[in-house]
């Protein structure tokens, strides 16, 4: 019987997850390299490392009877590490492999029968120019491991400016797509258990700005027929991934209803987090149900909803408005522990619970435009 989790990861979906799991009865342990992480800050103990120090990963597995991580951008030989050693660790390192490599998923998705954009490995200029010939400029030029929330990203409008970015990555892998022409960006939420069973969460529309997703709205705006396409698309992607846990695709709309997917993230996401406050079982809740082979729950929504982000804005670390925010009684407010507003550095969410989907992203519009970051006044 399943008593303890361990986290690799002690970021804000680290923190959601440990909050649910510790509500179940279970033990949390979290690793992370910052002291007092924000899933740290709820955890049952932290234990302060590198996700590369073997010790403490060691340590981690000894202590807990699963280990789950709360982003991809790990090592993904301390995953291997674990399994070798004999201790559960879901998603497993089969997962990771694929969906921490751009290329990897790309050909995984492609190879399914998924659409996707248009691709190429790029390894230099040569590589470039024969890409040129077959994907249609504009593109878009991204590093193949690591990068997110925009980061890691060059628009191409030509070969020429591909080739500068080539310079500027510093001749990283990279992998070249071509830019989508889409007119919603979309996610499906979904979570698979260990007997195959797939639960799906409503498509959410996803609103990002200059890379960051500024808001999600539950359930999207589009027609009955895309979104059961999207969900099935989700749900054969999960199946043949073999994921066990919570996991987002992320998918580009097109004019024509194309549905093209973006990326995978084998984990609980940004997009995902109105499911705290709005359904009835959050996708942090189906998380600790699959890793911990409990029945996944049918996903049942209370309200619909519209999860408005809060960024740093690099102008203090005391968020002011809260008061006013709370004025509305359909807001729900999540912040996330963190001690600096780093500019755009996701410091929190909130979530309007709401019948009307324009009337939720009205209320989430006014509510953050009511808070700011300030510095705190000097104590006299």
């Amino acid at each position: 019987m399943i008593q303890s989790i361990g986290v690799i990861g002690g970021g804000q979906l680290g923190r959601m997850f440990a909050l649910v799991a510790k509500r179940m009865g279970y033990n949390v342990v979290t690793l992370d390299p910052t002291e007092h992480s924000p899933c740290g800050q709820v955890s049952d103990e932290q234990i302060v490392a590198r996700y590369d120090d073997f010790d403490a990963i060691d340590l981690l597995g000894s202590k807990t009877d699963v280990v789950t991580y709360e982003f991809e951008n790990i090592a993904i030989d301390s995953v291997r590490r674990l399994e070798a050693r004999g201790y559960t660790v879901t998603p497993g390192s089969d997962v990771l492999r694929i969906t921490q490599d751009r290329l990897l998923e790309k050909r995984f998705l492609r190879d399914i029968g998924i659409a996707v954009a248009d691709f190429a490995e790029i390894n230099g200029t040569d590589d470039v120019r024969e890409a040129g010939r077959r994907i249609a400029w504009p593109a878009i030029l991204k590093t193949v491991r690591g990068g997110y929330d925009g980061k890691g990203q060059w628009r191409a409008q030509n070969g020429n400016d591909a080739e500068k970015a080539l310079a500027e990555s510093g001749s990283l892998r990279l992998i070249l797509e071509r830019e989508v022409q889409f007119v919603k960006e979309l996610g499906v939420v979904a979570t698979r258990d260990q007997n195959d069973d797939i639960e799906t969460f409503p498509v959410t529309e996803n609103v990002h700005d200059r890379g960051i997703l500024a808001m999600a709205l539950a359930p999207a705006r589009i027609g009955a027929d895309v979104a059961s396409k999207a969900r099935r698309m989700a749900t054969i992607i999960g199946e043949r991934l073999r994921i066990v846990g919570t996991y987002c695709v992320e998918f580009f709309l097109t004019a024509d209803d194309e549905l093209l997917v973006n990326e995978i993230a084998p984990r609980p996401h940004n997009s995902g987090h109105y499911t705290i406050d709005a359904m009835v079982c959050s996708q942090y809740e189906q998380h600790v149900r699959a890793i911990c082979d409990l029945p996944l729950a049918p996903p049942r929504a209370l309200s619909n909803a519209v999860m408005m982000n809060i960024l740093g804005t690099g102008t203090g670390n005391n968020l002011t408005g809260v008061p006013q925010l709370l004025s509305e009684p359909s807001i729900v407010l999540h912040l996330y522990g963190k001690k600096h507003a780093v500019t755009r550095r996701k410091m929190g969410h909130f979530t309007v619970l709401c019948d009307n989907i324009e009337d939720g992203i009205a209320k989430a519009e006014v509510g953050l435009a009511k808070l700011s970051w300030k510095t705190k006044p000097a104590v006299v």
